[in-house]
């Protein structure tokens, strides 16, 4: 895994096998809708389906310039607080934008709460790139940020999600219920690396 944080000359990436992480671009905007409105990735991840104008106001006025915020943060000390990292997930064969992985706080769980992220394209599920996509994250956070543990959340009926987070070494702590649906919950500490 590489990455790039030159900011006047590149766009912030993380280098994986097959694919490459990419911070969000506008030019993203109908790839990133196409995506959310698939029927598996609405079903499981919440709050992502919404209008195409919502979703152009939120990539160019808060998920890009945070981005920025949160890339400007790790150069500094890596000390990123409460700031969040939102990545499309890119196909290195095709160059095709094909899922998103991210870090934030999600506070529907007690603190410490930095959670990852990702979502994948019906059309390229089961070839490995969401793990992939989150070892790549998580790595990434672990030796570039102030982050100590990650956790993540999965619905206990999305089998192929627990199966990446497991893959990832993250433990199990315990079932929560989020707006009626049972979530497991799993933490991931550096030191377990």
């Amino acid at each position: 895994m590489s990455n790039s944080q030159d900011r006047s000359k590149n766009l912030f990436t993380i280098e994986c096998r097959e694919i490459i992480l990419r911070e969000y671009q506008v030019e993203d905007l109908d790839e990133l809708q196409n995506l959310t409105w698939q029927p598996h990735f609405y079903e499981f991840l919440m709050d992502w389906n919404v209008s195409k104008e919502q979703r152009e106001d939120w990539i160019e006025h808060y998920e890009i310039p945070e981005n920025e915020r949160f890339l400007d943060a790790v150069v500094r000390d890596g000390e990123i607080g409460e700031l969040r990292l939102r990545l499309g997930i890119i196909a290195k064969d095709s160059g095709q934008f094909i899922g998103v992985c991210g870090t934030g706080i999600l506070d529907k769980v007690s603190p410490p709460n930095r959670e990852i992220y990702y979502g994948i394209s019906n059309d390229h599920r089961n070839k490995g790139y969401s793990t992939q996509a989150a070892r790549g994250l998580i790595k990434y956070l672990f030796h570039h940020t102030n982050v100590e543990e990650l956790v993540a959340i999965a619905q206990v009926r999305n089998l192929p999600s627990n199966k990446v987070i497991q893959k990832c070494g993250f433990d199990l702590l315990d079932d929560i219920e989020i707006e009626n649906n049972k979530f497991h919950s799993y933490k991931l500490r550096k030191n377990k690396l």
